[in-house]
């Protein structure tokens, strides 16, 4: 059970990043240069947010906190918000707004990630939730300043 653990936290994010890939390539020209603009506003825009508000709120990894060795060598760093969830959290938060059905694909494997980072023990479950929400709300900002563009 522990590899499989060690697998979803440590890898299973790739899978997203090929299945978004893989869709990319599928798209029509004018698809793409949606897709591009989205994920070029989201995925910064994630990652800068949830940098700033881990300064302002520290959660200290389940393995510090509770004194145990995780699964997976990690720094003894701030666990909020967890990178993963903000990275496969971005990825699958944009496709909602390209395709719906791949989308919940995304959600899903991103949930088995946050899942397997919290069962590994460097992550709290607020630090994945956190992520995910962060990557929600930029991702709705990057398609409301692609829909302000597209209308004029």
């Amino acid at each position: 059970m522990d590899s499989i653990i060690i697998f979803g936290a440590k890898y299973l994010y790739i899978l997203v990043l090929i299945i978004a890939l893989a869709d990319f390539l599928r798209q029509s020209k004018n698809k793409r240069i949606e897709t591009i603009f989205l994920a070029v506003i989201a995925l910064p825009l994630t990652y800068i947010l949830g940098k700033i508000l881990g300064h302002f709120y520290y959660d200290p990894r389940p393995f510090v906190q509770n004194n145990f060795t995780p699964l997976i060598p990690h720094s003894p760093d701030n666990g909020f918000p967890s990178d993963h969830a903000l990275l496969v959290g971005s990825i699958a938060a944009v496709w909602m707004f390209l395709n719906k059905r791949l989308s919940l694909v995304l959600w899903l494997i991103a949930l088995l990630v946050g899942l397997s980072r919290v069962a590994a023990g460097i992550h709290h479950p607020l630090d994945i939730i956190g992520g995910f929400i962060i990557a929600v709300i930029c991702a709705f900002i990057a398609d409301k300043i692609f829909r302000l563009r597209t209308e004029k």
